[in-house]
């Protein structure tokens, strides 16, 4: 009873901040909404099949490093640490990593603001796994959240973070998370995150207009969640996909562009388009090796190796807590 009531609460807590950043970013000019809303159930399916398209390389890129470099990894995890995922979703990724390192693990915990994923997932690694922890958390991973008292009891505690979803945020936001990580973990863990690297215009800018039209469908899901969940009327045959490499800024940009001059109710406010008007939903800010360990570094993580693919698309870094 008490553990329904818990998670209720934190249902409507996530409810709440939905609607107050959605409102929020479409009074606001230019209008956004956190790339993080994208990942309802979904969302998240939408995203499980771009990472098979063949425009989009990152997910293979991850995976051929990980599988190469899983023993190396392997190696830094102590015995009985807990494996903390951050921004689970799909566990395919860590699937690499709990076959090398189950026998060094005392737990498990995949964190994701998607509770009804992260659960199925975790039903599925405890047949799978049997011989470790499974104790998935449903957490909004750019704020403090607490570790399950099996994990936070662990000899020690090794952070993941795969699928460059680090490059979702803007730097000050990319900085926030790694120091809310060092926190979460503690002094002496380590990190290990994924990360796309700067590269081609042509090549980013495929990788987020497929053919398939499956990125398209993925951001205008956005608007079908908000319809859902805040009585929203978007019409969604009156906005457009649009993506684009910014080189100035390094990033690729995602918008929702309304094809005409109209008006939208969401929560009972109203919301004027102007034709042609975007909604920003999501950057994905490409790093260098160097830059991000800059940025990890001046919140206190000390690089440790960094593993690339062969066509340098992507890399996979391991950092360190230092004092």
């Amino acid at each position: 009873m008490v553990a329904a009531v818990a998670r209720l609460s934190h249902q409507q807590a996530e409810a709440s901040a939905f609607e107050i950043d959605v409102l929020q970013g479409l009074h606001a000019f230019p209008k956004s909404v956190p790339a993080k809303y994208f990942y309802d159930a979904a969302g998240s399916r939408f995203f499980e099949r771009i990472t098979e398209l063949p425009e989009y390389y990152p997910t293979r890129c991850e995976i051929s490093i990980l599988r190469r470099h899983t023993p190396d990894i392997a190696k830094m995890i102590p015995a009985g640490a807990a494996l903390v995922e951050f921004g689970s979703g799909s566990s395919k990724k860590a699937r690499i990593l709990l076959r090398a390192a189950a026998p060094k693990l005392a737990a498990y915990v995949p964190v994701d603001i998607c509770g009804e994923m992260i659960e199925q997932e975790a039903a599925e690694l405890r047949t799978d796994f049997p011989e470790v922890k499974i104790l998935p958390v449903t957490a909004d991973i750019c704020k403090p959240f607490e570790l399950p008292g099996e994990a936070k009891k662990a000899f020690a505690r090794v952070g993941f973070f795969p699928g460059s979803t680090i490059g979702n945020f803007e730097p000050h936001e990319a900085s926030a998370f790694l120091r809310n990580a060092a926190n979460i973990l503690g002094h002496g863990s380590v990190l290990v995150v994924g990360v796309d690297l700067i590269k081609s215009a042509d090549v980013l800018n495929a990788a987020y207009n497929d053919a398939e039209g499956i990125t398209a469908q993925f951001n205008l899901n956005l608007l079908t969640r908000i319809n859902r969940e805040l009585g929203g009327t978007f019409r969604l045959d009156t906005f457009e996909h649009h993506a684009f490499y910014n080189c100035e800024h390094h990033r690729v940009e995602m918008h929702l562009a309304s094809l005409k001059r109209q008006k939208v109710k969401v929560v009972g406010d109203t919301i004027d388009f102007r034709a042609g008007e975007t909604i920003h939903t999501e950057n994905s800010y490409k790093y260098s090796i160097e830059s991000l360990s800059a940025l990890a570094r001046g919140v206190g993580w000390l690089p440790a190796t960094a593993w690339t693919d062969s066509r340098k698309y992507f890399s996979i870094q391991t950092f360190i807590l230092g004092a």
